[in-house]
């Protein structure tokens, strides 16, 4: 259930190597992960990032999976849509969506630098990795889930693994970001499982379950459950799995093991997906293996091999942030493009704790008051429509530079399109 954060790029390590892409032949069309019936054979897909970091008390996505209906809501007029755990995870709920790439947040900042690239796939072969720390009812009840997400759902649960030592999870508030954040004090533990789970069965993707403390005070989690406040689990889980992905260069998201929660009789809506595990699961599994059982794959990217059915940074033609989230690693980069730079959408009301907004950062943006609106500008945007034309008064005289050379005739050159 991990998300944005910063890193450096990959450098594999020996005995796990991420694939280096075949070359691309002469002539390749493009492949769409478009669901649509019967989509426009002369147009390449049009594909959109939504990302809401994790552990900053996003107003929408700082939650139980609340950010999941903006992202079914984008995936039913997008071809293509590229989104990370914290989007699309809702612990024991899930939904199923053709056209969109579950690609872990560390994953998501090299794609946007253009240092990999995403290949679809049919299906993953999924790891469970379990931490020793987890108590052994706890740990049945997850080995359960997992049994029944196989039984049930068809997903492809090949091989479980419990750590040689306990993770030793821990958890805290940045005090000068106010993000969440931590660490686990025996990462060598949760590499050697992964490491082990590959060698032995071949897995390409990894699901971890951690033990969590359950040492939060009482305050904290009721502002959570209320829909206030931040994550306190986000920041740590998004530890969790850039570990493993910036080792093995594979999908991986992370399920905390917990405590049931006390019985609440008022809980905020946002915060009630998080309450489901305690009736019929104890576990946050479900979201994580179903995402896991379909995300890409992560292949380096270099400008003389493109396989024909891969996604690179150049494919995005639009990408949706928190108007105060433009910080992130894959923010810059998606900003920086001097090619095929996509269309930023900066959404007003989903604030978080951070400050970054593109006018501090000196982005180029499209402001929007909410993710309605960004539903909009992104359909106009896919339709080849300038956004700005759909409002009132927002089309002004065409602008121009001219100069005049040593022949005397004047020439006109259009300013470049700028956003609102």
């Amino acid at each position: 259930m991990a998300s944005m954060n910063l890193g450096r790029p990959f450098h594999s390590s020996a005995g796990w190597s991420i694939r280096q892409l075949p070359r691309k032949p002469a002539t390749c069309l493009k492949i769409s992960c478009s669901s649509s019936f019967l989509p426009n054979k002369f147009k390449r897909a049009y594909t959109s990032v939504m990302i809401v970091p994790t552990g900053v008390g996003a107003a929408i996505g700082g939650y139980a999976g609340d950010a999941l209906p903006v992202a079914r809501a984008l995936a039913s007029v997008v071809d293509c849509l590229i989104s990370h755990p914290n989007v699309l995870n809702a612990a024991m709920l899930y939904w199923p969506m053709p056209n969109v790439l579950y690609v872990e947040g560390y994953a998501l900042d090299r794609f946007a630098e253009g240092l990999w690239g995403l290949q679809p796939v049919h299906q993953n072969k999924v790891g469970l990795v379990l931490d020793c720390g987890i108590e052994e009812d706890l740990r049945i009840r997850h080995l359960q889930v997992a049994d029944a997400t196989r039984a049930s759902l068809g997903l492809p649960v090949v091989e479980y693994i419990v750590t040689d030592a306990a993770l030793q999870v821990e958890k805290w508030v940045n005090p000068k970001s106010g993000q969440s954040t931590g660490r686990i004090r025996r990462p060598d533990s949760l590499l050697r499982a992964v490491g082990t789970l590959i060698e032995r069965s071949g897995v390409n993707a990894i699901a971890v379950v951690a033990r969590f403390p359950d040492d939060d005070s009482d305050d904290d989690v009721e502002k959570y459950r209320q829909g206030k406040g931040i994550d306190l689990l986000a920041g740590v889980e998004a530890v969790i799995s850039h570990l493993v992905v910036q080792k093995f260069g594979i999908p991986c998201a992370h399920a905390p093991a917990l405590s049931p929660f006390p019985l609440s009789p008022s809980l905020c809506p946002k915060s009630a997906a998080e309450e489901v595990q305690d009736i019929i699961g104890y576990t946050f599994l479900p979201c994580v293996l179903t995402g896991l059982s379909t995300a890409p794959q992560y292949l380096v990217h270099n400008s003389n091999s493109i396989g024909k059915d891969s996604i690179v940074a150049s494919d995005v033609d639009s990408v949706i942030l928190p108007i105060d989230a433009f910080g992130g690693d894959g923010a810059l980069a998606f900003a920086a493009r001097k090619t095929n730079r996509p269309l930023l959408i900066a959404v007003e009301e989903n604030e978080t704790i951070l400050s970054n907004t593109p006018a501090k950062l000196g982005i180029s943006a499209v402001k929007v008051s909410n993710y309605w609106e960004a539903v909009g500008v992104i359909v106009a945007h896919k339709a080849g429509i300038g956004p700005n034309s759909l409002r009132k008064d927002r089309i002004n005289n065409i602008m121009g530079t001219s100069f005049f050379p040593s022949n005397g005739y004047a020439v006109i050159r259009e300013s470049p399109f700028r956003n609102s």
